[in-house]
This record gives C-alpha cells, sequence and structure tokens, in this order.
C-alpha cells in the first residue's frame, strides 16, 4: 500500500482573542478611570471596531482578555435593559437600534489575566477558549478601515500555506523600532502580497532592523503556539513576547510550523497613539453617515482660520 500524500485538510479560524488587559498610560490621565479600548472614536468605543471586524471576517466567537478595572467592557457587549426601555418610550428606534448593536455582535466571552505579563501570555490565557484549531488575534490599539479586508486575507493565507500569519505595513525606518519588525522573502508563485517570514525582531533599533515591515495588531496563528508560549521566557521588557514565540515557529518544521506574512496597504488606524487617535476620530468623522458632510465642510473652513493655520498663540 502506498502512503497517501493527499495534504491534511486545514480548518478555517472561526474564533478570536483581543487582548485588552493594557493600562492604556499613553493616555493618562483620561484612563485613569476609563479602559482605553471604551475611548470613544466617534461615537463607538474602540474595542466595538475590533469586534465588528472579527465578525465581518467570519469569526464571531470572540474571547477578550481583560484586568482589573476593565468591567465597563463585559457591560458595553452586554444587554442595558432601562436604557432600552426608556429609549423605547420615547419611540427613538435609531439609538436603540444602535444600543443593541453591541451586544448582538457575537459571541463575545471575557477572561482576566490576572498580572500583565505582556501579549504572548495574554494569547496563552485564551487557550482554554480557543482550544486546538487556529484562531486569530485582534489587538484593540489597532483599527482597520472596514472598507479593507485583511483579517478575511489573513484567514485565507493561513488555509493556504498553513502556519501562523502576522499581519505587516511598511513604516518610515525611523520609526520601526515602536514595532516588531520582519525578516521576509517572496514565495514562489505567490502574486497576492504573501511573503515568508525568516525571521522576527521585537522592536529594534533602524540600524539593526531587517527590513521596514512591522508587525500590525492582527494574527491567525495555529493552536502550536500555545505550547511554545508555555515555555517562553519573558523578553524585552520583562513580559512574554509573542513575536519571540513565533520566531521559533518560523524556524520549525513539522505540523503547524511556519510563519507567512501579509503586506496591508490599507488604512489602519492607529489608536494607541494620541496623534493618531485624534486623526482616526477626524477621518471616520467626516465619513460619518449623519453628519459626515457638514463635519467636513466645517473642517474646510476652519483650517482657514488663524487658528486652523496656527498663527493664534496657545493657551
Amino acid at each position: 500500500m502506498t502512503e497517501s500524500t493527499t495534504p491534511a485538510v486545514r480548518r478555517r479560524a472561526r474564533k478570536a482573542v483581543i487582548p485588552a488587559a493594557g493600562l492604556g498610560t499613553r493616555f493618562l490621565p483620561a484612563t485613569k478611570a476609563i479602559p482605553k479600548e471604551m475611548l470613544p472614536v466617534v461615537d463607538k468605543p474602540a474595542i466595538q471596531y475590533v469586534v465588528e471586524e472579527a465578525v465581518r471576517a467570519g469569526v464571531p466567537d470572540i474571547v477578550t482578555i481583560t484586568g482589573r478595572s476593565k468591567a465597563s467592557l463585559e457591560d458595553h457587549f452586554d444587554r442595558h435593559w432601562e436604557l432600552e426601555q426608556a429609549l423605547e418610550r420615547k419611540g427613538d428606534e435609531k439609538r436603540l437600534k444602535r444600543v443593541r448593536k453591541s451586544n448582538d455582535l457575537g459571541d463575545v466571552h471575557f477572561v482576566r489575566q490576572g498580572e500583565p505579563k505582556g501579549l504572548g501570555h495574554a494569547v496563552l490565557i485564551g487557550k482554554n477558549h480557543v482550544g486546538d484549531e487556529p484562531f486569530a488575534v485582534l489587538l484593540g490599539d489597532d483599527l482597520i478601515d472596514e472598507g479593507d479586508h485583511l483579517l478575511e486575507e489573513m484567514i485565507e493565507a493561513q488555509l493556504k500555506h498553513g502556519g501562523s500569519v502576522v499581519a505587516l505595513m511598511e513604516v518610515p525606518a525611523e520609526q520601526i523600532n515602536l514595532y516588531g519588525c520582519a525578516e521576509v522573502e517572496q514565495i514562489d508563485g505567490e502574486t497576492s502580497g504573501v511573503v515568508r517570514v525568516k525571521g522576527l525582531v521585537e522592536k529594534p533599533s533602524p540600524e539593526e532592523a531587517p527590513s521596514n515591515l512591522a508587525i500590525i495588531g492582527r494574527y491567525v496563528l495555529d493552536p502550536s503556539i500555545f505550547e511554545v508560549l508555555e515555555r517562553t521566557e519573558p523578553g524585552r521588557g520583562g513580559e512574554i513576547q509573542l513575536t519571540d514565540a513565533l520566531q521559533e515557529r518560523a524556524n520549525a518544521t513539522g505540523d503547524g510550523a511556519g510563519v507567512v506574512g501579509v503586506v496591508f496597504k490599507g488604512n489602519r488606524y492607529d489608536t494607541g497613539d494620541r496623534l493618531d487617535y485624534l486623526k482616526a476620530v477626524v477621518r471616520l468623522g467626516v465619513r460619518h453617515h449623519d453628519f459626515g458632510d457638514d463635519f467636513r465642510s466645517w473642517l474646510q473652513e476652519w483650517v482657514t482660520t488663524d487658528e486652523g493655520k496656527g498663527n493664534e498663540k496657545r493657551a
């Protein structure tokens, strides 16, 4: 009997992990009492955009990794009966629909991390929920424009190539020290922006960076990553780094080994940075279906004023 050469059927990622246990120190004092994931981006908290993205990509089963003082995350995705009844009495169907949308998006679960030991540890906390199947990881600081389909492309890349998938984006060389960085090579016959990842470095100096391709906050991971994370020692910053575990898988062989990257050229909003957060509010605000046109008109007028030109003295 000859041995079958038919490749094993790969499973599609159906579950997601959203790490949301960070302290949000870059937004203090605003995040002293409000989780950074609940900061509004126009009229929705940042984390709702992330959950909506996962659901659009066909990944509605989500476990959110939280910590202390994050109860408002759970409240946001739960029913608010008193508010709904008040809106019903007023006949305010429009706002009632918006309120109900957040608790009808998907199947959102919450698990506490307990002690903030890094992104790798937060992903590991999701092991019991994910089980033995590929899964997505979405960081709440990175919002991907709803017109782009990054996560869908990553899921397809994982089905095609196996192993794990990271999202990559070109950044200015002087900013690469803010990100994990990938060393990549082309894949024969691959023309869709998917590259093979040969190595990963966490926040290298511009002189030591192997490329200007930064790892942004989207991953589709093979479940074998959990076994690696369980024995990964704390790395940069004294935390368990997901990048370190992926570096090991990139150089491994066997089931679930290997890492590929999807080079993203769409719109990404880094809401973990104060300046980029403001840019995200403006860019999404001018596209809002209720007031976007009015907001755009106001901006166009405002930038011609002395204040808009920066000629007025600052307080």
